[in-house]
């Protein structure tokens, strides 16, 4: 008894290409790093402040 086996791709999905995610992970990763020395400024300009 054979057993068909039936592969279907999707169509309504577009897959972007590599260099898309390259580019769009370096700039979630830039601005994540920029917020966060953003937020490490601010914390470290009230200590400083509040000890004088």
């Amino acid at each position: 008894m054979a057993t068909n086996i039936t592969i279907t791709k999707s169509q309504g999905g577009r897959k972007l290409p590599g260099w898309f995610w390259f580019i769009a992970l370096w700039c979630f990763g830039v601005a994540a790093a920029m917020s966060l020395g953003f937020a490490f400024k601010l914390l470290m300009n009230a200590t400083l402040f509040a000890v004088r």
